[in-house]
């Protein structure tokens, strides 16, 4: 009987046998939450978002300040993963240091955080893919088309992650090449067919409200400072997702070490090389105005305009593919949240979704049932409502562990995993805390107001839930050595 490896020995100690197969490397792990943040995805799909707030500022000094908490909150998540690498992990994180309902709660944010991210990447890529390419289909079809069109790009990614980790792995590690290509050659040509750089255009202040004005991305209103803060909601959306370094622990060789690297590596790659690519765009606008009547448009606009119609093709080619990718890696992710909760029977079914398939070693139920609940999404609710209500419950979801590791650090919580933050932890775990409130505020303003009543009427059903039934029954993870 072969003995046990360092991953299964400490997977045993947290109370779980090894089930899914372990075969990702240190850069897989890393590129599936490079792969699902996709800064050619949020940062493209969503860039109208950013500079139709404040104008260029919102590009220019908004990003990195969004990337600087960003960055805050993976390193203390990091913390966690590292002393506790299990798939689900911000769920089995809460439950450990927080208590079983923080446990409860945090898994169901993540879950529908995971889910709505999903509904927003294929929508945003079927959305760009028709204004790259120019498909229109007939006005009294187009809603149908376009979600049977998201349907079967989910169900496509379903049955890729279906067969198995090797597909999506080798699928995911090319992702993250892909995205890093793409986004450096649409940099350089951009930079290059520039004929004057206009760098005030990263600081400068604009009030683009209103615009267009068939679709105002924001209604038109008079406070820049406000405006400029509703254009966080372009990097909050974009740098979201590098959990799924956290879920796919139990697949990944030295979990406690790659892990954690895999969190924080893909969000400041991601950070640095999407504000640098987002500045390309905004200093290669023919005009400021014009780009924001574009709206949902205007980054194919600038390709073309600036480099052409062929070479724009290209790379817009090679964008709606990584954002294919990043819908794959993102079910992934979603799928193995789904399959940790329903092991420790957290969902209704969970007999059923979290069998493992012998000859994939993939949790297959757990993959069909997160596809089809992101379909459902499509089909009731628009694209924005969904990017906002995602970015909410993710981030809620990253900072309850995080915020209940700062209370246990010390404490009840000794006994640290090899990545480690010092006393940094603490006031870092703090300022994540306080950041993800003010992220909730933005994200329920106009247009986005359908959101509040969502987030409310979760959180109240949760309350219900939890107190009516689950406080009960829930036992929660099998526990784990904090000392």
């Amino acid at each position: 009987m072969p003995s046990e490896t360092p991953d299964e020995q400490r997977l045993r100690e947290l109370g779980y046998r090894q089930e899914l197969a372990r075969r990702m490397s240190g850069f897989s792990n890393f590129a599936i939450s490079l792969a699902i943040i996709c800064i050619l995805s949020g940062g493209i799909t969503s860039f109208h978002v950013g500079f139709n707030s404040a104008g260029g500022a919102s590009l220019g000094l908004g990003w990195p300040l969004v990337a600087l908490f960003s960055l805050g909150v993976a390193a203390t998540m990091a913390q966690v993963a590292s002393a506790f690498p299990t798939a689900g992990g911000l769920y089995h994180w809460g439950s450990l240091l927080g208590g079983r309902a923080c446990g409860w709660v945090t898994a169901w944010f993540n879950l529908a955080g995971l889910i709505t991210v999903l509904a927003a990447i294929n929508t945003g890529t079927y959305d760009f893919a028709t204004a790259a390419f120019g498909w229109t289909p007939a006005p009294e079809s187009a809603a149908r088309f376009r979600i049977i069109a998201v349907s079967l790009m989910t169900l496509s990614q379903a049955l890729l992650n279906h067969h198995g980790n090797r597909w999506t792995t080798r699928l995911t590690d090319f992702s993250g090449w892909l995205i890093l290509t793409v986004a450096s050659v649409m940099t350089l040509a951009l930079l290059i067919a520039t004929p004057h750089w206009d760098w005030s255009r990263l600081w400068t202040f604009t009030n683009l409200s209103g615009l267009p004005e068939s679709a105002p991305v924001f209604p038109r209103q008079d406070s820049l400072p406000w405006l400029f803060c509703l254009g966080f909601l372009l990097p909050a959306y974009t740098l979201t997702g590098f959990d799924a370094s956290a879920h796919t622990s139990e697949e990944t060789v030295e979990a406690s070490l790659n892990v954690p690297k895999g969190i924080v590596r893909s969000v400041a790659v991601s950070a640095l090389f999407g504000w640098v690519m987002i500045g390309a765009l905004l200093l290669a606008m023919p005009d400021l105005k014009t780009g924001a009547g574009k709206g949902f448009e205007i980054v194919p606009w600038i390709l073309r305009s600036t480099l052409g119609d062929r070479f724009a093709q290209g790379l817009l080619t090679g964008v709606v593919t990584a954002q294919y990718l990043c819908g794959l890696a993102a079910l992934t992710s979603a799928s193995r949240m789904t399959y940790a909760f329903a092991r420790d029977e957290g969902l209704p079914g969970s007999r059923w979704l979290k069998s493992v398939d012998p000859a994939t070693q993939s949790p297959s139920a757990a993959v069909w049932c997160s596809a089809l609940a992101s379909v459902v999404l499509v089909i009731v609710l628009r694209y924005e409502t969904i990017a906002a209500v995602c970015a909410v419950f993710l981030y809620l979801s990253y900072v309850l562990p995080v915020a209940a590791g700062a209370r246990a650090h010390g404490r009840t919580w000794t006994r640290f995993g090899p990545f480690q933050l010092g006393r940094a932890f603490k006031p870092l775990a703090i300022l994540s805390s306080l950041g993800c409130l003010f992220l909730l505020v933005i994200g329920v303003q106009p247009p986005n107001q359908q959101a509040l009543p969502i987030l409310i009427g979760s959180g109240v059903l949760l309350l219900v839930i939890w107190f009516g039934f689950e406080r009960c029954r829930f036992k929660g993870p099998p526990g784990g050595r904090l000392r």
